[in-house]
């Protein structure tokens, strides 16, 4: 896949995410897609598979008013690309044993994309 092919699917990625679209989300990831979250450090978060990627998207846009991932920049790194992102997100509930719904969350990290077959089969994010 080809930098341009490959950022123009993180792109849309990207834009469905915002939009909470979960199809658009998953109308670009392979069947067997891997997801992690990792949080300073530690592994929070992995599913396998487009099925437990999609109930992993609805609990967390569920989780938010509003959201948005803003690529800062993009990176080749072998056959992965690499996006720098600003997130920012607003709770729409309270988190047990932490922030109260309305409290704004922000935060900078980066996403790594695999990609097989035209499809993105592999999402890394860390923060």
């Amino acid at each position: 896949m080809t930098n341009e092919s490959g950022q123009a699917l993180v792109e849309r990625y990207i834009a469905a995410y915002n939009a909470f679209d979960i199809d658009g989300m998953l109308a670009l990831l392979a069947q067997d897609v891997r997801f992690e979250s990792h949080a300073g450090g530690e592994l929070t978060v992995a599913t396998d598979g487009i099925d437990a990627f999609r109930r992993l998207a609805e609990q967390s846009k569920a989780l938010f008013s509003e959201r948005e991932q803003r690529i800062t920049h993009i990176e080749r790194a072998g056959d992965t690309l690499v996006a720098g992102i600003a997130y920012r997100g607003r709770l729409a509930a309270d988190m047990p044993g932490g922030p109260a719904a309305g409290t704004l969350l922000e935060l900078n990290g980066r996403s790594e994309f695999g990609f097989a077959a035209d499809r993105i089969a592999r999402i890394i994010d860390r923060s």
